[in-house]
């Protein structure tokens, strides 16, 4: 630990947290392709804000960890940082493996009903409906405390806050017109991403 930087810890932790979201998601991605999609909405909206949320979350913190550009929003991390950082990251993972767990084949990286799509209300659905934008929210504000750069640390906030406040909206108008009254009971008892509060 001497020889190396807080810095760079962070880098690597960031690095990990993304790999083990690939690792997470490949099984779902491959089961979830079995069973056909009924309903698709993707208009240009939606590709954008895919797009947006990639290149925040993504691309430009891998752009400064594996460039350092752009140098000149450098700042410096702190062992707690990094630690919170981690952290933070490590929860996100963890919430994201529990939403595909409990989603299975209805799982979909965009706007789309699967056929005979049911409406998962259990595990960690039971008292927020989007508990994968809570992952994708933690992953976001993860690098603010791993990266030492002000671009790449909040590049994810804006990337995947376009993405979500974009297509949220959408998503439960999409699910009210396909669940109807069993939609707006299930939104009644719970909350978008954060159990109590919102």
């Amino acid at each position: 630990m001497e020889n190396m930087s807080w810095e760079l810890i962070g880098k690597i932790i960031w690095c990990l947290g993304v790999i083990g979201w690939g690792i997470i998601r490949f099984r779902p991605n491959i089961k979830s392709r079995k069973t056909k999609i009924a309903v698709a909405k993707r208009p240009f909206i939606e590709r954008f804000s895919m797009f947006a949320s990639q290149l925040g979350l993504g691309i430009v913190p891998a752009i400064w960890v594996f460039t350092g550009f752009p140098s000149q929003f450098d700042h410096a991390v702190s062992p707690i940082t990094v630690i919170i950082g981690g952290l933070i990251f490590l929860a996100s993972l963890h919430f994201f493996r529990k939403t595909h767990k409990a989603l299975g084949k209805m799982w979909s990286h965009s706007l789309d009903l699967r056929q005979d799509h049911k409406l998962v209300t259990k595990g960690i659905y039971e008292k927020v409906r989007h508990p994968m934008y809570s992952a994708f929210w933690l992953w976001a504000i993860a690098p603010l405390f791993l990266l030492g750069n002000w671009i790449a640390g909040f590049a994810g906030i804006i990337g995947f806050g376009t993405l979500y406040f974009l297509r949220v909206g959408r998503e439960e108008a999409m699910m009210e017109a396909e669940f109807g009254q069993e939609y707006r009971d299930y939104k009644t008892r719970t909350h978008k991403i954060i159990p109590g509060i919102y």
